[in-house]
């Protein structure tokens, strides 16, 4: 936790530094708009302006494994269900084995001839 405190507080540290010496005024032409501010200014605003295209450009995919990761949890729980019902299924064909090697066992002691 300590660390990460520290390393905010370097990281703020060279932000104050990198601002302070680029303060210089740059003007920035972009079709007819026309925008003045600090080359700090510019800079941070075009590396956010990056960071925002980059999260629009991977959204479509993170959306598309969401609602897969989605689907298959719902396929999961239909095969736990239906593991369950054969599980049961199993269990009484088992009973019923049982039964009858039993009622076998009992015509192999006592034929009725």
């Amino acid at each position: 936790m300590i660390l990460f405190l520290i390393l905010g507080l370097l990281v703020g540290a060279l932000a104050i530094i990198f601002t302070f010496q680029n303060i210089a005024t740059i003007t920035v032409v972009f079709l007819v708009w026309q925008f003045e501010g600090s080359l700090a200014l510019i800079i941070v605003l075009a590396i956010v302006a990056g960071m925002i295209m980059g999260m629009f450009l991977l959204m479509p995919e993170a959306l598309r494994k969401r609602f897969q990761i989605s689907k298959l949890k719902d396929r999961n729980v239909e095969l736990k269900d239906e593991l369950t019902v054969t599980k049961a299924e199993v269990i009484s064909e088992k009973g019923k084995v049982a039964a009858n090697n039993a009622y076998l066992d009992n015509l192999e002691k006592n034929p009725k001839a």
